[in-house]
């Protein structure tokens, strides 16, 4: 008799690897550069624990320039994705906001009882608040400028203060309330609306002119190494201080042009 139940079809065999985890991989050597700059962050808040505040501040700035240089790799590697971004943001954090507050507070607040660990903290918030807003406004803002002080360069300016203030043997005790109102002015200034020039605008690739390259040379070669901490310092405190002259530009010439049309 014929058979009344037949084996029921087959199904072809499933993907082998249709059950297997997807394995995502990241991106080496833009993440080597924030992992560096995460590592001067560390080495900077040891040197100050050990009071050895000029390394610190020197780690410091080692810190921003590895940070610049990995999102340039990054972007010209074609090596960007949301995880470096997120590293490059925990990086900052410690980098640019812990370390500077605590060897701030180590050098020069300490004496200064609840005024200095409040000021060092509230440098730390606003560098943490800085941070969330950079990442959440990334796609809105306008990419020539920092809205507010940038982390990096708010950590530099406290740095350069350390520094050139070392240079001259001078105590972070005898400056302290110096220290306090640098430290208030760059953590509240990362909050602020002020703009910052970028320089995101600036193709690397691009030829430029000779006297720019002579400028540069002049720049790293010959300014720079003739005097670092007064020199670095001056070039901190200046980008500091460049967003507030926009900020008031702007302010001026939106009512040159208000009373224009005020008057037309």
């Amino acid at each position: 008799m014929p058979d009344t139940h037949p084996e029921p079809a087959t199904q072809p065999d499933a993907p082998a690897n249709q059950f297997r985890l997807r394995r995502r991989g990241i991106y080496l050597l833009p993440n080597l550069f924030t992992t560096a700059a995460l590592f001067a962050g560390f080495y900077a808040i040891i040197q100050a624990i050990n009071a050895n505040f000029e390394y610190a501040a020197i780690a410091i700035l080692i810190a921003m320039v590895l940070d610049g240089l990995d999102g340039r790799v990054a972007r010209m590697t074609d090596t960007q994705s949301e995880f470096g971004a997120e590293y490059d943001s925990m990086s900052d954090m410690v980098s640019f906001g812990v370390a500077p507050a605590l060897i701030m507070y180590e050098w020069a607040l300490r004496d200064m009882d609840q005024w200095g660990w409040i000021a060092a903290f509230i440098y730390c918030a606003c560098a943490a608040l800085r941070l969330a807003r950079f990442n959440t406004n990334i796609d809105v803002i306008d990419k020539r400028f920092f809205q507010g002080l940038p982390s990096p360069a708010a950590a530099a300016l406290i740095a350069g203060l350390i520094w050139v203030a070392l240079d001259f043997n001078v105590a972070g005790n005898d400056i302290k309330w110096l220290a306090l109102i640098v430290t208030l002015f760059a953590g509240l200034t990362m909050v602020s609306n002020i703009p910052f020039y970028s320089g995101k605008e600036i193709n690397l690739r691009r030829r430029v002119p000779f006297v720019t390259i002579l400028l540069l040379v002049l720049f790293f070669f010959v300014l720079i190494p003739s005097h670092p901490p007064v020199v670095l310092f001056c070039i901190f405190a200046g980008y500091a201080s460049s967003g507030y002259f926009i900020k008031f530009w702007r302010f001026f010439k939106n009512r040159k042009k208000s009373e224009t049309i005020a008057s037309e």
